[in-house]
């Protein structure tokens, strides 16, 4: 956990008392941006049972789609760390980059030369207006860590990525990454 000032590139590990809240229930977000205006982010954790060719059938690739969040579910964003192979993207921070051009991107991808360690993608976003995530963070809804994972974040398994995080905190924590995702089924 740490204390600095919020900024992008860090990641938002979801408070095991969010229970019931389909969307950010045992989520780790990564913040792709912060500033005076607001914040956004994309869920890193949750897959959905969709593929990037079933949304977009000219890319011949089975990269899975994650829900990015709750914002504008029917747009498709992505993140990646090869931003010599898309341009007109914005780096996150660490290696990440947001968007570039999709045409050269699909191009890449059917030609082969990105993999799914290099690009993912997300239907949605997670959007905070001005002030709302440091409200959030005074409520103790969110927990901050550091990307200790950087670029390599892209690749990162997601299956038990938020139960890895509440262990790494320790002490109370290590009850939580051992309990079912609704105690109340218990």
């Amino acid at each position: 956990m740490i204390s600095e000032k919020l900024h992008k590139g860090l990641l938002l590990i979801a408070e095991p008392s969010i229970i019931g809240d389909l969307s950010f229930n045992r989520s780790v977000i990564l913040l792709a941006d912060h500033n005076s205006e607001g914040s956004v982010g994309f869920i890193l954790n949750k897959p959905l049972k969709y593929t990037v060719n079933d949304l977009v059938p000219d890319v011949e690739a089975n990269f899975k789609i994650y829900n990015g969040g709750p914002v504008e579910q029917d747009n498709l964003y992505f993140i990646h760390n090869i931003p010599d192979l898309i341009p007109d993207s914005i780096e996150i921070s660490n290696g990440i980059y947001w968007g570039g051009d999709f045409e050269q991107a699909k191009k890449q991808i059917n030609n082969g030369n990105i993999r799914k360690e290099n690009i993912r993608f997300f239907l949605g976003y997670t959007g905070w207006a001005a002030s709302q995530l440091e409200d959030e963070l005074e409520v103790n809804s969110w927990i901050i860590a550091e990307n200790v994972y950087q670029n390599k974040i892209i690749g990162k398994s997601t299956t038990d990525f938020w139960k890895e995080k509440i262990r790494e905190l320790g002490g109370d924590y290590m009850l939580w990454s051992n309990s079912p995702e609704n105690p109340m089924l218990n």
